[in-house]
């Protein structure tokens, strides 16, 4: 049975803005700054200089440390960023059958970047920026999902960004894959167009709308007479799966001033409340991250007749490794709405509002 945690946040409408991106591509600016963990690795075994002295990985799970310091730049990818002259160094990896592996530098003290090669020398995995956080560090990678074939010779090369070089933490294991998260949902329809290579993001695309064609959603009118609405929505990305589909909505309050708003979806989604506008700058006033089947709650504080912006989106720019999309479910469940026609009667503290939702 898969395990999940429901996060309840009650918020005003009017807060501070959060630094989440609302874009549908990864932006490439960067400032090198992180924070350097100094995990103090060895140096006494770690990567070869290159493919030709890679050092060989006996077995999986494998766990190395090292130094990048004390070696040359041999190679470089863009994922997104290229141009970099860091040191680099390479282990190599000969599966005897087909497997899905987790490459992982959580813990390393640098700015790092990590990609795998196919014996011929074409990259099939890359990433620079996973963790961003003080436990695993700042501007550190994690390639989730690399599946390899039995029998071919692949190449790990363990990077930096721009010239970063450092102490780093090599943690490779199998990737063990949960069940898939199916949703099903009975409801509104989002009724966007499929998702297609060329795909531009007209519909509800809100800020990130070709000129602003059809920015917002608007559901403002989509409540039943209870105030309650259930949207079957779809997200995922397209043109090859390197962008992001973003969903940007209108939502009006009710009576009592306060949206309930439960998300999920069938792989990890933002959940935002917005703040702002597309020309000024839209700005993200509270957050939510729901799925894979894994529901999250915000309680949304207004006014009666309120008008509401919410966003839905996937948390990651790309698809993940293995992902066949180019679509997925979410579902978003709203009560509390304007159900046309109520009537404010009395006004009510925050406490008996948030009664009625225990």
């Amino acid at each position: 049975m898969r395990n999940f945690t429901i996060l309840i946040l009650i918020v005003a409408c009017l807060g501070s803005a959060y630094a989440f991106e609302l874009g549908n591509q990864q932006r490439i600016e960067k400032d090198n700054s992180h924070v350097g963990l100094n995990p103090g690795t060895p140096n006494t075994r770690e990567g070869g200089e290159d493919m030709e002295t890679a050092f060989p990985i006996p077995s999986i799970p494998f766990y190395d440390t090292g130094n990048t310091s004390n070696h040359i730049n041999d190679y470089d990818e863009a994922c997104p960023y290229d141009t970099s002259t860091a040191p680099d160094l390479v282990y190599k990896y000969q599966p005897t059958t087909d497997i899905i592996l987790s490459v992982d530098l959580c813990g390393s003290g640098y700015d790092t970047k990590t990609y795998i090669y196919e014996g011929s020398g074409n990259l099939v995995f890359c990433n620079d920026d996973f963790y961003q956080d003080e436990t695993c560090g700042q501007y550190v990678s994690l390639i989730e999902q690399a599946f390899l074939f039995g029998g071919l010779t692949y190449y790990f090369v363990i990077d930096g960004y721009g010239e970063d070089s450092g102490d780093y933490i090599l943690n490779i294991s199998e990737y063990i894959p949960l069940p898939p998260c199916v949703l099903t949902c009975d409801g509104i329809n989002e009724g966007e167009p499929p998702l297609v290579d060329g795909y531009e993001d007209a519909y509800n695309g809100g800020c990130n709308s070709p000129d602003f064609g059809n920015p917002f959603l608007d559901l403002t009118d989509s409540s039943n007479s209870n105030g309650e609405l259930n949207l079957c929505g779809k997200s995922g990305w397209y043109s090859a799966i390197t962008i992001r589909d973003t969903d940007w909505m209108y939502i009006q309050c009710g009576e009592l001033g306060l949206i309930e708003w439960t998300l999920d979806a069938e792989l990890p989604v933002f959940g935002f409340l917005l703040g702002g506008n597309c020309t000024d700058g839209a700005t993200v006033d509270e957050q939510i991250t729901a799925g894979p089947c894994a529901p999250a709650t915000m309680l949304i504080q207004g006014n009666p007749g309120d008008v509401i912006m919410v966003w839905v989106g996937p948390t990651e720019y790309s698809g993940p490794g293995g992902f066949s999309g180019p679509e997925f479910d979410y579902v978003a469940l709203f009560s509390g709405l304007d159900a046309n026609g109520w009537i404010s009667t009395e006004n009510l503290s925050l406490d008996s509002i948030k009664s009625l939702y225990r």
